[in-house]
Order: structure tokens, then sequence, then C-alpha cells
């Protein structure tokens, strides 16, 4: 069974950092994709950032491009996605999401239902 468990998220004033941290349990970790998806209150789902498991391919969203920035630990089957200069619009709850496939990272990052797993999700919440 595919299990994502996303933690890490929390308050944070603007132009501060947090990492979150997704592990993934129940499938070959290396032939996977791993991104992030966020949904604001009132607003659609909205891809992040993906990274390829495989090679370390990454993809980030232009909305993010500069100050969250993706990586994952294979042996720990972890990934993780660091979020700095923090705004109050990057409130939302953060969901971690896998697909079998490491060569979709621009597609699943452009529409995110094309995600094949989702885990909880983690709220992000920045006061201005």
């Amino acid at each position: 069974e595919v299990q994502l468990q996303a933690s890490g998220g929390g308050l944070v004033q603007a132009g501060g950092s947090l990492r979150l941290s997704c592990v993934a349990s129940g499938f070959n970790f290396g032939d996977f994709a791993i991104g992030w998806v966020r949904q604001a209150p009132g607003k659609e789902r909205e891809g992040v950032s993906c990274i390829s498991t495989a090679d370390g391919r990454t993809y980030v969203a232009n909305s993010v491009k500069g100050r969250f920035s993706i990586s994952s630990d294979n042996a720990k089957r972890t990934v993780y996605l660091e979020m700095n200069s923090l705004k109050p619009e990057d409130t939302a709850v953060y969901y971690c999401a896998a697909v079998e496939s490491v060569h979709i990272l621009a597609l699943v990052t452009t529409w995110p239902e094309k995600y094949d797993y989702w885990g909880h999700g983690t709220l992000v919440t920045v006061s201005s």
C-alpha cells in the first residue's frame, strides 16, 4: 500500500522559512516522481514542485521559483520542500503526492490531478 506522510507545517511570519518532509512507503522509491501540491482556502489545488527520485531532476512552479526548492534523500525515502521568503499568499494546506513515472514532472506540476497517490496535508500559515 502506497503511503505518503507529510509533516513540517506550522505558523511562520512573512519572510520566514519552513521545511516540509514527505516520507514515502509501499513502493519502489526510485521509480516514482514525488511532489508537493498546495490548496489555499477557496482556491483550486496548485502544483508547487516535483522531483524524480530516479535521478534528482526537479521542476518548480513559476509562482515559487527562487524561493522554494525540492530535494530527496532516497536512503530515508523522504522528499523535502524547503520554503524560504514565505509570503502570506503561500498560506495553504500542502499535500505530498506521487506518480508512477519519473518523466512527467512538468505535467503533474501543471495538472496535479495527474498524480496517482496522495498523502494527508500539512497546514502552512504565513502571517503578515
